[in-house]
C-alpha cells in the first residue's frame, strides 16, 4: 500500500503519464472531427498524428523535473535530453520510417497486381502512420508544458 501511495504522490510521474494521455485524447478527438469516426483503440496507440504524445510525455516530464528538482538538477538536465532526443527522433527517423513505408506499401500494391507470376508477400501492409512532422511535435511539446504547469498548479 505505501509503495501505491508513494507512486500517485510522484508528482514527476504523474504529469509524464497525463501529457501522454492528454495527447492522446486531444489525437483521437482530432482524428475523429476529420474522419468522422472516433476510434477507442487510438487512445493508447501512440504512433503518429497531431499532437506528438510522445513530445507531450517528454516535455512534461522536463517541465515537472525543473519544478520539483530545479533547473540546475542532474535530474533536470537528464530530462531535457531525453527529450530532445525523442522528439527529435520522432520527427526524423520515425517520420522517414513512415514515408518509406508508404512508398513499399504502393510498390506491393503495384507488383501483385501484375498478371504474370506477381509475388507474394509474407506480411501485411506496413504501418504508415509512424513519425510525427515538426508541427506536430512542437504542439505536442507545448501541450506537455501547459499540463504540467497546470498540475504543478493545482497539486502545491
Amino acid at each position: 500500500m505505501e509503495f501505491l501511495r508513494e507512486l500517485l504522490s510522484n508528482k514527476i510521474l504523474i504529469s509524464a503519464f497525463a501529457g501522454y494521455f492528454t495527447a492522446q485524447v486531444l489525437k483521437a478527438l482530432t482524428e475523429a472531427v476529420m474522419d468522422h469516426t472516433f476510434s477507442f483503440a487510438r487512445l493508447f496507440t501512440g504512433n503518429g498524428g497531431m499532437p506528438s504524445s510522445h513530445a507531450s510525455t517528454v516535455t512534461a516530464l522536463a517541465t515537472m523535473t525543473a519544478f520539483t528538482q530545479g533547473v540546475a538538477s542532474f535530474e533536470f538536465a537528464f530530462a531535457v535530453i531525453f527529450a530532445i532526443v525523442v522528439m527529435v527522433d520522432a520527427s526524423g527517423v520515425r517520420r522517414e520510417t513512415g514515408n518509406q513505408a508508404v512508398i513499399l506499401n504502393e510498390l506491393m500494391e503495384y507488383f501483385a497486381k501484375l498478371k504474370d507470376n506477381p509475388p507474394r508477400f509474407s506480411h501485411d501492409r506496413l504501418k504508415e502512420l509512424i513519425g510525427h512532422t515538426p508541427f506536430q511535435v512542437q504542439m505536442g511539446a507545448v501541450l506537455g508544458i501547459i499540463v504540467a504547469v497546470v498540475i504543478n498548479f493545482i497539486w502545491r
